[in-house]
């Protein structure tokens, strides 16, 4: 009986490692802010790949073991790239400075494939007017850009008056 579930199970495991790698050399960009049409591919590689992991198999028994071989692996897989750095640092890659002290660093902004208009975007979304303005804008290794700068203050860097400690007697 288990073994009419080991080809869905190894198709399942297939795909999931074609997508792993697909994304990876498509840039991940796009995963970190996903648009209308984003979401519209997402569904689509779903289904596409749908039929290639159960096979002929439309049986609730099948979906169940193309899910939980997803599952599986992709427990598998975050648990390898935890405890290696070398595994992790081939699937997310690293860190990309794309400004430093209010100058862009074009080699960097041509290899992540972000314009200077997406940069100037998330610099104002991050509260900073101008782009000499910036200490430090990176390219994080989850697609989104985080920009530090000393010469705007943020509605959460404001101090907070500290909380009371709870003890056993309250």
């Amino acid at each position: 009986m288990f073994e009419e579930y080991l080809p869905i199970i190894g198709r399942s495991v297939a795909v999931y490692l074609f997508i792993i790698i697909a994304i990876h050399l498509f840039g991940k960009k796009e995963i970190a802010q996903l648009s209308v049409p984003d979401l519209v591919f997402i569904l689509l590689i779903s289904n596409a790949v749908q039929n290639a992991m159960v096979g002929p198999s439309t049986s609730l028994d099948g979906g169940l073991i193309a899910a939980a071989a997803l599952f599986t692996i992709n427990y598998l897989f975050k648990l390898v790239m935890y405890r290696s750095k070398k595994a992790r640092d081939l699937v997310e890659g690293n860190a990309v400075m794309l400004i430093y002290n209010g100058k862009i660093i074009d080699r960097n902004l041509k290899a992540t494939k972000i314009t200077v208009e997406e940069l100037n975007a998330s610099i104002r979304e991050h509260g900073v007017e101008h782009l000499r303005d910036v200490d430090l804008a990176v390219f994080e290794v989850d697609g989104n850009i985080s920009v530090l700068s000393d010469n705007y203050k943020h509605k959460t860097s404001r101090k907070r008056k500290a909380h009371r400690v709870l003890t056993k007697n309250d």
